[in-house]
């Protein structure tokens, strides 16, 4: 691959907005009690009345409600765990392709409800993050390239 530091540096800062944007979010919606199964389940029947996702998404986001004592958590854990390992840029490929399938889903969520590019702009950006592997720039997945350079992990 050529050398392109403008372009890898341009990345890495693309992962650390991401990534920082990833853990606000999380502490954010903690003070606002949307890990608890009740805050879950709000969030999500207020989506299920005024969102216009397609029906198939409806149900699963019904199902979510539904189970939101584990719903709640894990959607909690994933943004933490993903803010982190991008703020690191720790295995930054396979965070920055999660964080993609998670903001599209929330973005198919909130259709109808929000601004369109809130957040069609972020899960692209974390597809941009993994195929550039963006962690191997001012993250640790440049030490863990050096001992394999082609590992697709980062």
């Amino acid at each position: 691959m050529p050398e392109q530091p403008y372009a890898r540096i341009g990345l890495a800062i693309v992962r650390l907005t991401i990534g920082a944007m990833f853990v606000w979010v999380f502490f954010e919606n903690l003070g606002k009690g949307l890990y608890t199964p009740s805050g879950y389940a709000g969030l999500i029947n207020y989506y299920l009345q005024h969102d216009h996702a397609p029906a198939v998404w409806k149900a699963i986001m019904a199902t979510a409600a539904s189970h939101s004592a584990v719903a709640a958590p894990l959607q909690g854990m994933t943004e933490i765990s993903l803010g982190v390992l991008l703020v690191l840029g720790l295995l930054t490929r396979p965070a920055g392709l999660v964080a993609c399938g998670f903001l599209a889903s929330l973005w198919i969520s909130e259709w109808g409800t929000s601004w369109i590019w809130e957040l069609l702009v972020p899960t692209l950006a974390s597809l941009a993050i993994a195929v550039g592997s963006a962690g191997r720039t001012w993250g640790l997945d440049a030490f863990l390239a050096r001992r394999r350079p082609s590992s697709l992990w980062w």
